[in-house]
């Protein structure tokens, strides 16, 4: 076995793909780029090449196409009308209500896609976790918030104008247009 070193962003998009207990990244790496070859097969798919004498042609290689999924789904038209009721939001209590408010209705909206929020996150900073713990072990005054029921965790300790800014990433991360998501942040 072979071992890679990967950022910490694509190793939270990986680790989001998780569809089994126990599924590990090879697997889920396979699995999202169609690849059905095992170990053995790939070790025979590229043999090493030798050159007894130099030359000076170019060798031509075989294109191979793979199709890798995209990180920003286009889930049709992201707007405040459709993610926002009004009168749920100015009943939310502060900028935190708001913020968890609008989190919670993309994570009902978009429950297949959602995962893309562990993709945002500040320099050495932790925005979104899948536990309360995991936001507690990168800052003890995260002050972590279940967005919902949807399992997925929000540092809240945030000013609002942070907030609107994680909130325009994970906007962003979902395929919204910008204009759209700064409308949305702006909500908070």
């Amino acid at each position: 076995m072979k071992y890679i070193e990967v950022d910490e962003d694509l190793y939270r998009f990986i680790a989001s793909k998780t569809e089994r207990i126990g599924e590990s990244a090879s697997d889920i790496l396979r699995r999202l780029l169609q690849i059905t070859s095992t170990v053995a097969e790939s070790s025979q798919l590229i043999e090493p090449q030798t050159i007894s004498e130099p030359s000076l042609e170019v060798p031509v290689k075989e294109k191979v196409e793979i199709k890798l999924p995209t990180p920003s789904p286009k889930l049709g038209k992201i707007s405040a009308e459709n993610v926002v009721d009004a009168n749920a939001l100015a009943t939310q209590k502060g900028a935190v209500g708001r913020f968890l408010y609008v989190l919670e209705q993309l994570a009902s909206l978009y429950p297949a896609h959602f995962s893309q929020v562990l993709q945002v996150q500040g320099r050495g900073r932790l925005y979104f976790a899948v536990s309360k713990e995991a936001l507690l072990d990168a800052s003890k005054t995260a002050n972590p918030k279940e967005i919902g029921q949807s399992g997925y965790w929000v540092t809240t300790n945030n000013s609002t104008a942070k907030k609107q800014n994680i909130l325009l990433e994970v906007l962003l991360h979902l395929g919204c247009d910008e204009e759209q998501a700064q409308q949305i942040s702006a909500l908070i």
